[in-house]
């Protein structure tokens, strides 16, 4: 029997473990190791702050749905593996593996600059969202200007967006939008560049948002330093304000970049190619936003990375247990898809509006790239919602 150990269980392990033991069946063994028992479908937590969603809403246990499907859980945390040995040791205690998959997530990095974890919001999280939420309650009550945006390096700028959005709906459906300049600051060398060099057209739809919105914005910025009351620009430009809610980078977790064997690049990310096998390991394996990806692009005057998002980490997690299978059968043939590859398909949310984003390639070049603006109601982005908590809760791996 092969025994396969997944360290994380969000989009990208919990669809690795699910489809390899569906796959496996008796013949392999998985085990599941995660300091949390729930899943979180992590792109709702932008609805929490303004109650639209509460975090039950958006998780589940996941240990039943694992146990159900023949998956062993962990409730563990991870705290280093030795590669030599192929132990992964944990809190409570040391598992054996053949294969490994890391699926992570990311560790958020605060302090890219002085004041940011003091004074800045963050959505990334059940925490922050709540906390967030409780900024806003107070705020309405004595309303002021508001910056919202990523930081130098920060990759994960659509939630910003769609935060941005909602805020500014959520200033009119509380009747202080007058009373408030709201700021959109970005590293990005253009609005809409997303971290995958943009789509056609996206630049011309975020400007006439913005416009529409009346929206002041900053491209090609970094941040500085962030105080109780004002946001200090790479161009030393300051803004006053009252709430500030800022995306940061993401680095690899401490169990990458304390364990050794796994060579991680110094970011904290596993280097694969395009099987999503290590490069110098063949029984260690990443999925989703622990995998390295390479930059498609140039960074203008200030670094800025690209997305890693839900699809991307639900569909590496299926290639790395396609491939773990084949390995285990004997097969040397592994199924490739280069991270860049790998379909755009993403609802950014604008206020109960939404933005369809379609391409056949994250990356440039493409074949096929649009944008629709849906201006009703934000359906296609609550739809995808449901049908992934129903998928996932079902323990269906297998759908897309």
């Amino acid at each position: 029997m092969t025994t396969t150990v997944v360290i994380g269980g969000n989009f990208a392990g919990m669809t690795a473990a699910l489809e390899l033991k569906r796959k496996g069946k008796k013949e392999h063994k998985v085990i599941m190791v995660d300091k949390s028992p729930l899943f979180l479908f992590i792109p709702s937590l932008i609805w929490v702050p303004f109650g639209r969603r509460e975090i039950k809403d958006i998780s589940f246990r996941k240990d039943t749905i694992l146990k159900k499907k023949g998956v062993e859980f962990m409730h563990a945390e991870a705290l280093r593996v030795d590669t030599e040995k192929q132990i992964v040791l944990t809190d409570k205690g040391e598992v054996n593996y053949d294969h490994l998959v890391i699926a992570t997530g990311p560790k958020v990095k605060f302090d890219v600059a002085p004041g940011i974890k003091e004074y800045a919001h963050y959505i990334g999280t059940p925490n922050g969202a709540m906390k967030t939420r409780a900024a806003l309650e107070a705020f309405k009550n004595e309303p002021g200007d508001i910056v919202i945006g990523a930081t130098q390096n920060a990759g994960c700028m659509g939630a910003a967006y769609e935060f941005l959005f909602n805020v500014e709906k959520w200033l009119r459906e509380q009747h202080i939008r007058k009373k408030v300049n709201l700021y959109w600051i970005t590293p990005e060398t253009f609005l809409g560049h997303f971290g995958i060099d943009g789509m056609t057209g996206g630049e011309t739809m975020l400007k006439s948002f913005m416009k529409m919105f009346n929206i002041h914005y900053r491209t090609e910025v970094g941040i500085k330093e962030v105080q109780k009351d004002k946001v200090v620009l790479s161009t030393d430009e300051v803004i006053n304000s009252k709430f500030t809610m800022l995306m940061p980078p993401f680095v690899g977790v401490d169990f990458v970049t304390k364990s050794e064997g796994l060579k991680a690049t110094p970011a904290g990310y596993i280097p694969v190619t395009d099987d999503y096998r290590h490069t110098e390991l063949p029984n260690v394996w990443a999925a989703g936003i622990a995998v390295d990806v390479k930059l498609p692009f140039t960074p203008g005057k200030v670094p800025f990375s690209s997305p890693k998002t839900g699809y991307p980490s639900d569909e590496t997690g299926k290639i790395v247990a396609e491939n773990i299978y084949r390995v285990s059968q004997g097969k040397t043939k592994l199924k490739q898809k280069a991270w860049g590859k790998i379909p755009g398909i993403c609802v950014m949310d604008a206020g109960k509006k939404e933005v369809i984003i379609l391409s056949n390639s994250l990356f440039k070049p493409r074949n096929f790239a649009i944008m629709i603006p849906n201006v009703i109601f934000d359906f296609s982005k609550v739809l995808f919602e449901k049908y992934f908590l129903w998928k996932t809760k079902h323990g269906y791996s297998q759908l897309p």
